[in-house]
Formats: structure tokens, C-alpha cells, sequence
């Protein structure tokens, strides 16, 4: 069984009278990489901050490797590294220049580990070049290169793929899914791009004002939300009956589109064959996370 790297206990945050984190409890398993989800306002960032010690919680816990955040804080955040968006970096410098000055600053890093990161990123190329040469992609490489520098257990990056293209979203996804299950690193990822978390992440949880409403596997969450699409007629008709027995999800193309209940769809099949509707099409389809989000967060836009 995975050990748990980070553990979140009913954090919670306030901001004057305002409760903006309202009990939070998550925990991070070690190889595993959890999906951070929330929408505009939901308390995301300000969460990541508190993860990294970088903002107090009024109250809660936040355990790293076992160590407590606040009570153990240079012990705790040795577990941990982290890039909120673009790795800030010295483009003057070269890649190894830019990794020897922040070995500088954090003494017990022996200096053979900046060899072992670069390996670990695949930079050994373009290690020696100025970093203002370097794709976006290889300075996000570079950012988590030295992150890793000090064999942190667990690792946060707030929106990774920001600006790559297509090519370095796919690159980064797949080396973000090698550094879980190859080097065993918890890693946390926030994303707008519902689709690469989808395919990144083991688990997700999903925010919205505060608080966590979904917290599961991606393929648990999409599979309890299978749907069933419709395809009747006359159309009216058929979608007054299917609405009398369960929700109408969507109309588009000449489909409705239903919850899906095992038990129920062949009775619902039987209602409106004996009602005179024809059906001439009936299929079960696997909603997005996107779909899912949207639904569960009340359509509330993604940060």
C-alpha cells in the first residue's frame, strides 16, 4: 500500500470576515499525480500557497512526509518543491548556471545532484546554453530540474502546460506521469485544461467557493456519470416522456441526451415504443471531465 506524502486536515482560511478556504481535507499518495481543479474565486492558489508555507491557515494541518508544516517547517518543506506557473529563472545565465546559484543558496545540495537533474529532465543537450535560448517547454523543464534538486517527496506545479503547444503539453504530461511512476514523486497539478488532466491524473479534486465537492479517481467519477444518448421521433414527444421519468441533459443534432440507469432504460425504451414514439438509436456515451466539472461546479468557469 502507498504510503501518504501530504496530508491536509480541515484547512481553512480567513481574510477579515471573509472565509475564503472553508475546511479542506485531502491527502497525496506516494507515485501518484492528483488533479487540482477549481474555478474562478474557488480558493486554488490560495490553497497552493498555504501547501508551500508561503501564507499561514487560520486553522487546520498540513502534514509533509509526516513532518508538520508549521510546527516543523525546515524539516517539513525539505519534502516539498514547487512552481506556480513559470519557473522564475536568470536568462543571462545558462541552464547549469541558473542550477549552481540555487545550489548556492541551499548548502546541503551536493553539487553532483545538478548532473542527476538534468539527466532526470533531459536538458543534457542544451544544459550549457543561455537560458533566454530555450523553449518555453525546456524553461518549464528546467523550473522542475530545480525544484528537484533538493529529492523532494512531493511536488506542486500550478499550471504547467501554460503556453506550450500541443507537442510540449503531450511532452510534459507524459515526463509529469514518468517522475510519479518511475521516481515515485507525489505530484499535484492544477490545470485549466480539463482534457490533459484527464489523461494526466490518477485522482482529482474538484473546488468551487472554498470547498471541496468532488474528491475520486477520474475513471470512478466518469463512469458513475455515464450518460445515454437518444436518438427519437417525433422528438417533442419523446423528450416529454424520457423528461417525465428522468432529467434531459442536453438536445443537439436530433439526440437527447439522459442520466443513465442501468435498471431503468429498458423500461424507459418500453414507455415510449408503446406511446408510438420511434427509437431508432439508443447509446451509452462517458462524459468529459469537463462535462462533469461544469455540472458539478453549476457551470462556473475554470481558472
Amino acid at each position: 500500500m502507498r504510503s501518504e506524502t501530504l496530508v491536509v486536515k480541515n484547512l481553512r482560511k480567513k481574510i477579515g470576515k471573509k472565509e475564503i478556504i472553508k475546511g479542506l481535507s485531502f491527502e497525496l499518495k506516494e507515485g501518484e499525480v492528483f488533479g487540482f481543479l477549481g474555478p474562478n474565486g474557488a480558493g486554488k492558489t490560495t490553497t497552493i500557497r498555504m501547501l508551500v508555507g508561503l501564507i499561514k491557515p487560520t486553522s487546520g494541518t498540513i502534514s509533509l512526509s509526516g513532518y508538520h508544516l508549521h510546527r516543523q517547517f525546515s524539516k517539513a518543506i525539505q519534502n516539498i518543491g514547487c512552481i506556480v506557473e513559470n519557473p522564475e529563472l536568470y536568462p543571462y545565465l545558462s541552464g547549469y548556471e541558473n542550477l549552481q546559484h540555487f545550489v548556492r543558496m541551499v548548502p546541503e545540495i551536493p553539487e553532483k545532484r545538478i548532473t542527476e537533474v538534468i539527466e532526470l529532465v533531459g536538458l543534457q543537450n542544451r544544459i550549457h546554453d543561455r537560458v533566454r535560448t530555450y523553449s518555453l517547454g525546456m524553461r518549464q523543464r528546467l523550473g522542475i530540474a530545480q525544484a528537484l534538486l533538493g529529492k523532494p517527496k512531493i511536488l506542486i506545479l500550478d499550471e504547467p502546460t501554460n503556453g506550450l503547444d500541443p507537442v510540449g503539453i503531450r511532452e510534459m504530461r507524459e515526463f509529469i506521469r514518468f517522475l510519479a511512476e518511475k521516481e515515485g514523486l507525489s505530484v499535484l497539478v492544477s490545470s485549466h485544461l480539463l482534457s490533459e488532466i484527464q489523461l494526466m491524473c490518477d485522482r482529482v479534486a474538484i473546488l468551487s467557493k472554498g470547498e471541496i465537492i468532488r474528491i475520486d479517481t477520474v475513471e470512478h467519477l466518469l463512469a458513475e456519470q455515464e450518460r445515454i444518448i437518444w436518438k427519437v421521433n417525433p422528438m417533442e414527444k419523446g423528450k416529454a416522456l424520457l423528461a417525465e421519468e428522468t432529467t434531459i441533459l442536453s438536445e443537439k443534432d436530433g439526440f437527447l441526451m439522459t442520466y443513465y440507469n442501468e435498471e431503468k432504460v429498458s423500461v424507459w425504451n418500453e414507455k415510449l415504443v408503446q406511446a408510438g414514439v420511434k427509437v431508432s438509436e439508443i447509446q451509452t456515451k462517458l462524459p468529459t471531465l469537463e462535462d462533469l466539472f461544469i455540472e458539478l461546479t453549476g457551470g462556473e468557469t475554470i481558472d
